[in-house]
């Protein structure tokens, strides 16, 4: 009895030695936070032979139980696996391989306000900023005569010539004129609380807005608006108030 214990134990373990002798072929696939899985390289050690994967990181590999493989490349953390009978057995080996961070040098962002076109020769005077309206009017072209039969030469442009009898550039510098209208009138949204047209210059609430319209045709409250000079704006605002306070009563 004692014999045939001993034979089954001996033939058991001369399976399992003969199954870690045997080669397999290891099919296997490497994950990871990566798009691109191809070109990393297995290597099995005991038989220094080695594969790569392809794009979608599949590979595949003839190995022994107790071969230990290496995962490496240049986007990836080298990693050693060692594989046992379960390995051998799945139809799909599978390994997951952390990316490598590569640390990038501190850049420095510096800011060099003194550099422009200007300083650089490019152009002689900063670059004019345009409003929308201004922008249309400068393409519409104001209107110069030339000789019509100088157009095909370069006298004139032709779609200035069309605007300017089609009466666009009018149009267009009246929409630049309302333009400019708004933008004081911001301006003075802006540097004036209503209380004091209100209260000190006793204009009614209902006729404020166009006490504003009214006080925007002078050109030294313009000029006071544009310079933010609200000392001086407030003098002449007082002044347009006694002027505007009649028309209202006439």
């Amino acid at each position: 009895m004692k014999l045939f214990k001993s034979i089954i134990i001996f033939l058991f373990f001369a399976q399992t030695f003969a199954q870690g002798q045997t080669l397999t072929l290891l099919k296997g696939k490497i994950t990871s936070q990566l798009k691109e899985l191809n070109d990393i390289n297995i290597t099995n050690i005991r038989s220094d032979s080695n594969t790569t994967t392809d794009q979608n990181g599949n590979f595949s590999m003839f190995v022994k139980v107790g071969d230990k493989l290496q995962f490496s490349g240049l986007q990836v953390i080298t990693k050693t696996m060692e594989i046992d009978e379960n390995d051998v057995a799945k139809k799909l080996y599978v390994v997951n391989l952390e990316a490598k961070v590569i640390p990038l040098d501190e850049v420095e962002v510096k800011s060099y306000p003194n550099i422009n076109a200007v300083s650089l020769g490019i152009l002689q005077r900063p670059a004019k900023v345009y409003s929308p309206a201004e922008r249309k009017l400068r393409t519409a072209e104001e209107f110069h005569w030339y000789s019509p039969l100088l157009i095909p030469f370069g006298g004139m442009p032709f779609d200035g010539l069309i605007n300017s009898i089609s009466g666009r550039t009018a149009m267009l510098k009246k929409e630049l004129a309302v333009e400019k209208k708004e933008k004081l009138l911001e301006k003075i949204e802006y540097m004036f609380k209503e209380e004091f047209f209100l209260e000190n210059l006793k204009i009614p609430k209902e006729y404020l807005r166009g006490f504003w319209y009214y006080a925007v045709e002078d050109p030294k409250l313009v000029n006071a608006l544009n310079t933010k000079n609200k000392i001086m704006a407030r003098f002449i605002f007082s002044d347009l108030a006694t002027k505007y306070l009649e028309i209202l009563k006439n």
